[in-house]
């Protein structure tokens, strides 16, 4: 293969320095005596600097919940509480036995028979299964 470097080669052996320019004095001592002189004083503000916060458009957020969020959550109906407690009752279970083969805490079959729980479509499905009982939908 040819080589297209035809001179000699050589290295160049002479040390490089880098410098930083010299910074101007940032000490409060000589900021504070310029501005007590009247001399001139550069501030400069860093982008996003020392805010972790994003700047969102204001909005007054009373009117925004009010027209967008419902006053009160969707509790569990009566009509479900009770055929949860009469199938468990049927099956001859406990609250806690109940629970237990839901895979949930008995906290939230309390709930959901004191009708106190906002409803969820997986836990229900799952009290179906386990208590052989329709809860979701309407009954045909």
């Amino acid at each position: 293969m040819p080589n297209r470097f035809s001179g000699t080669l050589t290295q160049d052996w002479e040390p490089v320095v880098l410098r930083k320019p010299k910074s101007t004095t940032r000490d409060s001592k000589a900021v504070n005596q310029a501005l007590r002189s009247g001399g001139p004083v550069q501030t400069i503000k860093k982008f996003d600097a020392g805010s972790n916060k994003k700047a969102a458009p204001v909005v007054n957020a009373r009117k925004l919940d009010e027209g967008t969020e419902p006053a009160a959550l969707e509790r569990v109906a009566a009509e479900v509480r009770q055929a949860i407690q009469k199938a468990r009752v049927a099956k001859k279970m406990s609250q806690a036995e109940l629970a237990k083969q839901i895979n949930e805490r008995l906290q939230v079959v309390q709930e959901y028979e004191n009708g106190k729980a906002v409803p969820n479509q997986m836990v229900l499905a799952k009290m179906e299964k386990v208590l052989e009982v329709k809860l979701r939908g309407k009954v045909k």
